[in-house]
């Protein structure tokens, strides 16, 4: 069985701690749990203080078969921001702007030379979802016809290849809107003259949708994933026919990356949960032990620092 977490974000101590809450213990440097596994969801760097400990911890367990991980969004940047664009000389395939640097300041200042190398080589053999026994893990988004995609463009390889990088990182690639989906999301459009405040205080024109529901009936509100959205106005008609809903008697899917608020985890339907609780943004780290279940319960979610 496995114990899923989501976004750590370089938090070190808050992922030691849920680790033994879990019921797992190091022995010789690799936290171990004889009955469990962990899946990681991504995002194990970037903003906290102990980013190094963080990416130590998941690879050790990952290459010592006591986990397995997915790649998050902040992963995906990270080796986009250290490739060479091969088509602009001394530029890069994240741009090196003033946003993107303070986003991955926290990691440029804790990682060495050598030790930020061998994070992105690492980061390159991590996969973009995980389809197990009975349940599903990815970063932001279960998409098939985006994997479809992405798996015919990667032919089989085991590493994500500068070719890849390239193909992905250009808005212009059809690789660009799945790489965007499975790791960052749907978004839609708000309405005209319709805005609002991000966690990060950024002014957004467009939502984070509840990509995993029926969009039928359903106003802006409603399906947005997270709560900043306020705009009762009915979803356009435009937005329904390209959505699809995950359906409900599909193995459970879990992923992070949205940033939730909330005084304790909760799922998102019954084979559906989310479990980044923004503990990089006086949240908490959040897991859920699964326990072979297609119908997912609140009882089974673990978190720390526990409220």
């Amino acid at each position: 069985m496995y114990d899923l977490i989501g976004d750590i974000h370089g938090h070190a101590h808050e992922l030691e701690t849920l680790l033994q809450q879990l019921g797992y213990h190091e022995v010789h440097g690799v936290y171990r749990n004889p009955q469990r596994r962990v899946i990681f969801l991504g995002d194990f760097i970037d903003r906290g203080p102990s980013i190094p400990r963080v990416i130590e911890i998941a690879r050790s367990m990952v290459e010592h078969g006591q986990a397995f991980a997915v790649m998050g969004n902040h992963e995906w940047n990270a080796l986009a921001f250290h490739t060479p664009n091969r088509q602009h000389p001394g530029e890069f395939l994240r741009p090196h702007t003033d946003k993107n640097i303070h986003q991955h300041r926290a990691t440029l200042d804790q990682l060495s030379s050598r030790d930020l190398n061998a994070a992105l080589a690492w980061f390159r053999t991590l996969p973009m979802w995980l389809d197990l026994d009975g349940v599903r893990a990815v970063h932001a988004c279960w998409d098939e016809p985006s994997m479809q995609l992405l798996n015919e463009a990667r032919d089989s390889s085991t590493i994500i290849t500068d070719d890849f990088l390239h193909a992905a990182s250009r808005e212009e690639s059809p690789l660009f809107i799945p790489l965007e989906t499975v790791l960052k999301g749907k978004e839609i459009p708000l309405p005209v003259g319709v805005t609002f405040a991000d966690k990060d205080g950024h002014k957004r024109s467009r939502m984070r949708a509840r990509w995993y529901a029926d969009p039928t009936g359903q106003t802006y509100q409603s399906y947005a994933l997270t709560n900043e959205v306020i705009c009762e106005f009915p979803l356009e008609e435009s937005v329904i026919p390209s959505a699809q809903a995950y359906p409900t008697d599909t193995a459970p899917v879990f992923f992070g990356h949205y940033w939730l608020r909330a005084e304790q985890p909760a799922i998102l339907a019954t084979n559906v949960a989310c479990l980044d609780y923004s503990v990089a943004k006086h949240g908490f780290l959040c897991a859920y032990r699964w326990q072979g279940e297609r119908t997912l319960s609140n009882d089974h979610f673990v978190w720390y620092p526990r409220r």
